[in-house]
């Protein structure tokens, strides 16, 4: 009797033993499923953002339902090889007579498709100073020069003769007009723009003609 009571007593502990193996084995399974389900949440998120760009990036370039073009680059814009220059008084083209007049400028170059620029006179208001400057435009890539303000029209008005192959449009006193300092603009390379109404379409017209027979 003695050895039948001890082996049931050392018998008993394997099952136990065999419950906490299979126990830790579960709470393993149960940690690797809660794992791969997180992951794959992640990498379903992920692929849900993913596919949601293409959508909004296919719509901005092919969804064009309105009818409407897209907008173009206006960086994609081509100029032509003619360059008209503008020459004005200290004040630059901010207002008066030379803002009208680089308005002007800039409808020309959106029809003949012309690069405008404009320089301004600065120090002494007078003839001799505007000189130098006017000269720089003349030695440079200047295809047609304009002239806005006394001493500036003055200076490009004596200067014409001596530039035959470029185009000069005079604004105002000094170069258009008898009995200006400049005299009449009687050389086939000037064009004489009075002030006053019409003078941005004024000066809008005789630039496209000056760059339509540079091109």
């Amino acid at each position: 009797m003695g050895k039948q009571v001890r082996q049931v007593s050392q018998g008993r502990p394997a099952p136990v033993a065999r419950a906490g193996r299979l126990t830790g084995v579960g709470r393993a399974a149960v940690a690797w499923l809660r794992a791969v389900r997180g992951r794959t949440i992640a990498w379903a998120a992920g692929a849900l953002v993913a596919v949601g760009a293409l959508v909004v990036a296919g719509t901005l370039l092919f969804g064009h339902d309105d009818g409407r073009p897209p907008i173009p680059d206006t960086r994609a814009r081509h100029y032509a090889d003619v360059d008209a220059c503008l020459l004005t008084g200290a004040k630059g083209i901010t207002a008066g007579a030379a803002a009208e007049v680089w308005q002007g400028m800039q409808d020309a170059s959106l029809k003949t498709h012309a690069r405008v620029s404009y320089q301004q006179v600065m120090g002494e208001q007078t003839t001799g100073n505007a000189q130098p400057f006017l000269n720089n435009m003349l030695q440079g890539s200047c295809d047609v020069v304009l002239a806005v303000g006394k001493p500036e029209v003055t200076a490009a008005a004596q200067s014409a003769s001596r530039y035959g192959k470029i185009g000069f449009v005079l604004v105002g006193d000094g170069g258009g007009h008898e009995g200006g300092t400049g005299g009449k603009a009687s050389a086939a390379n000037v064009t004489a723009v009075p002030t006053g109404d019409g003078l941005r379409a004024d000066v809008a017209g005789a630039v496209e003609r000056a760059v339509a027979g540079k091109v």
